[in-house]
């Protein structure tokens, strides 16, 4: 029972020791979870600080940043309304001074309007007494023509319109014969004053034909199929255009004609060479900078093997192999260069072969006569590029490469008369160079056309009055009139061979000049029996 009893006691205070324990255990737990939830609050108030610091700060950038933005906006602003003001500042004293002006300009045009009156009213004053005298002397002219009409009638016993006819044919005679005597006169001065004024004459022809000859010597036309194809030739903001010309150095023209591109150079090779670049490129339709640039540099490549092909092919038509490499080359170029639409090389072949036929028949060396005409334009291949005529710069250039004959030489660069001929070769070329001109259709005319012109120019010299017969001789270059010696004098065939040689300046084109020979022949004839 005592057992019991202390076991019943000892549970007793078994559950009050553990009672009071649990109790301080908690108590432990709950200060420990309190002041681990005071540092949590501690920390979080923290963090709540330091975030309001930040975005007070935030704030306060972003106004200040707001406040530079409108500053910056206002001054903006407070420039363009300065710049504003000045200009109206500006015009409007360019405005005082265009009204200052126009103040001075009608104040000088009052001043003008009043003397104009003036000058109108004494003129007017002066007409008055000017028709007065015109009218007396029209009335004395009239009485005293009536007396002399009346004075010759009577003396002469003729008609009025017998004196008339008289009058005019010896009138027209005289007038004639002091017209031939003014025109030789005149003609005489114009010989003796040649040297002075041949330069003068010249400039102007010369530029009087310029336009249409160059016009048609320094441009090609390029056909496209599409207009709309010459934007993309231009390209945006002209970069193809310009890309093109700076590759192949020839000017572009783009205009309003339909289907053509225009090329234009004064050197034919290059030009040629830019005309060929450009077909290609539209055929191929890919156009910009980079590829003009790659079909620049093949085109001239090209040009430059077609250049080579062209003088061997020449050199050997001729049969002269052993020229040199680059005489050869340079004679390949006048293949793109004419005159007056005769092609250079084939000309220069063409003066070989009469060259030769020409030495031949007089006993001179035929090859050599061949080379000197083959020759005789070398320069014309280099005259873009170098100062002077072309048969001087064709015989420095022959020098430079290791030519030693005299004939060849001379013939080159005295085939125009420039410098005296100093070996019989020199002629020849001369001769065969004005057949090889002046044939039939060599120089952009056709055999119909040259035809045509040489009848144009007999026309033309039959017209006036007291001419018989003309003929055109020398390939149209020169005619020939025969005329009336019973109705022209010596001084009447002066004024006809002027008035011929001014109707065929006016009214035909032609090359170079055509000479103008007007003949009188008086011829008696007798018997002696």
């Amino acid at each position: 029972m005592l057992e019991t009893i202390l076991l019943i006691v000892g549970l007793f205070i078994g559950a009050f020791v553990g009672a009071i324990a649990a109790k301080f255990i908690v108590g432990q737990s709950l200060a420990s979870a309190k002041t681990e939830a005071d540092k949590i609050l501690e920390n979080a108030r923290q963090q709540g600080e330091t975030l309001a610091k930040q975005i007070e700060l935030d704030a306060r950038n972003e106004q200040a940043k707001r406040r530079d933005d409108l500053a910056a906006e206002l001054n903006k602003e407070r420039d363009e309304l300065d710049e504003k003001e000045r200009r109206l500042a500006k015009r409007e004293d360019l405005l005082d001074r265009k009204l200052e002006t126009l103040s001075g300009k009608e104040k000088v045009m009052a001043d003008l309007a009043d003397d104009l009156k003036k000058r109108e009213n004494a003129v007017a004053g002066k007409q008055e007494k000017l028709d007065e005298l015109i009218a007396k002397r029209q009335s004395d002219d009239a009485k005293h023509e009536e007396h002399r009409k009346n004075e010759l009638l009577r003396l002469s016993h003729m008609s009025e319109d017998e004196a008339k006819r008289e009058a005019m044919s010896l009138l027209q005679q005289q007038c004639q014969t002091e017209a031939g005597e003014i025109v030789k006169a005149a003609q005489e001065r114009a010989q003796e004053d040649a040297k002075e004024n041949a330069q003068k004459v010249l400039l102007e022809a010369i530029q009087r034909y310029a336009g249409e000859h160059t016009a048609e010597s320094t441009t090609n036309a390029v056909q496209i199929e599409d207009d709309a194809m010459k934007g993309r030739v231009i390209g945006r903001e002209g970069r193809n255009i310009r890309a093109f010309e700076q590759a192949t150095g020839v000017d572009v023209v783009v205009d309003d004609t339909p289907g053509v591109v225009i090329v234009s150079c004064f050197d034919p090779v290059r030009r040629a060479a830019a005309s060929h670049c450009l077909r290609t490129l539209l055929k191929d339709g890919r156009i910009h900078p980079q590829r003009i640039e790659e079909l620049a540099l093949e085109s001239f490549k090209l040009f430059d093997e077609k250049i080579v092909k062209y003088g061997k092919d020449a050199a050997m038509e001729v049969n002269l192999p052993a020229l040199h490499p680059k005489v050869s080359e340079t004679m390949g170029r006048l293949h793109y260069r004419t005159s007056y639409g005769q092609n250079i090389l084939r000309h220069s072949v063409e003066v070989a072969g009469l060259c030769q036929v020409i030495a031949d028949e007089l006993g001179l060396d035929g090859e050599l006569a061949r080379k000197c005409g083959y020759l005789h334009d070398v320069g014309k291949a280099l005259d873009h590029d170098t100062e002077g005529g072309h048969p001087k710069i064709g015989a420095d250039f022959l020098r430079k490469h290791g030519e030693k004959s005299e004939a060849v030489l001379n013939a080159v660069e005295g085939h125009h008369n420039d410098i005296p001929s100093t070996t019989p070769y020199t002629p020849i070329v001369m001769a065969a160079d004005a057949i090889s001109g002046a044939r039939p259709g060599a120089r952009r005319e056709t055999l119909e056309k040259y035809i045509k012109r040489l009848k144009e120019l007999e026309d033309i010299a039959r017209k006036p009055r007291g001419v018989k017969e003309a003929y055109a001789v020398q390939a149209g270059r020169e005619v020939r009139i025969i005329v009336d010696p019973d109705n022209i004098d010596d001084a009447g065939c002066h004024h006809v061979a002027r008035t011929i040689a001014q109707k065929v300046s006016e009214e035909m084109t032609f090359p170079g000049e055509i000479k103008v020979t007007v003949l009188r022949e008086i011829r008696t004839i007798d018997y002696a029996r």
